[in-house]
């Protein structure tokens, strides 16, 4: 049974972003997504701060955000890098898998990468993904991709309130796929 000790919210202030982005395009009608709560059950509560400390996964959840873009079905994870090497261990296997399966079912994958450094965020396209993992079994390649490997077109720029304006990376998507 796999276990969580919290260390803080990792990762929040990303998907907090991605919500507010979401609330924007909902709001505009350019899409409805929304985020899938990883279901846990609470072993550990600080009840001075209500806040749980420890608790089990009850199961592998399959990927962050779920959605329909203009009749598109979507589903896409979000993740935070804090160098410039992403270690392909943040994308579970389970993850993987539910991606590939999105994807032979019509729908798009993906992945938001927020490189904090840099203060830049990249959409990671399913195609793109699957070409890191099979190069790891493949080649033996490290489990992990630079940042200088990145496509420059997928780098996503803020449009106003679309602070992570992934819509712009599903639209080229989509266009490299015609």
């Amino acid at each position: 049974m796999a276990t969580w000790k919290t260390r803080g919210l990792r990762g929040s202030a990303f998907e907090s972003l991605i919500n507010s982005t979401n609330e924007y395009y909902r709001s505009k009608k350019l899409a409805l997504v929304q985020k899938i709560p990883t279901p846990i059950t609470p072993l550990k509560f600080d009840s001075e701060r209500k806040l749980i400390t420890e608790a089990y996964f009850d199961k592998d959840s399959t990927v962050d955000y779920i959605g329909v873009v203009q009749e598109i079905p979507v589903a896409f994870d979000a993740k935070e890098c804090h160098t410039d090497t992403f270690s392909m261990q943040n994308i579970h296997e389970h993850q993987y898998r539910f991606m590939e399966e999105f994807e032979e079912q019509g729908g798009v994958a993906f992945v938001l990468i927020y490189f904090t450094e840099r203060n830049d965020m990249y959409y990671l396209r399913f195609k793109e993904l699957r070409e890191y993992y099979e190069r790891i079994e493949r080649d033996g390649h490290a489990k992990n991709f630079k940042y200088n490997e990145l496509e420059d077109d997928y780098f996503l720029k803020p449009r106003g309130p679309a602070i992570v304006n992934y819509l712009e990376g599903l639209s080229l998507d989509l266009s490299e796929r015609e």
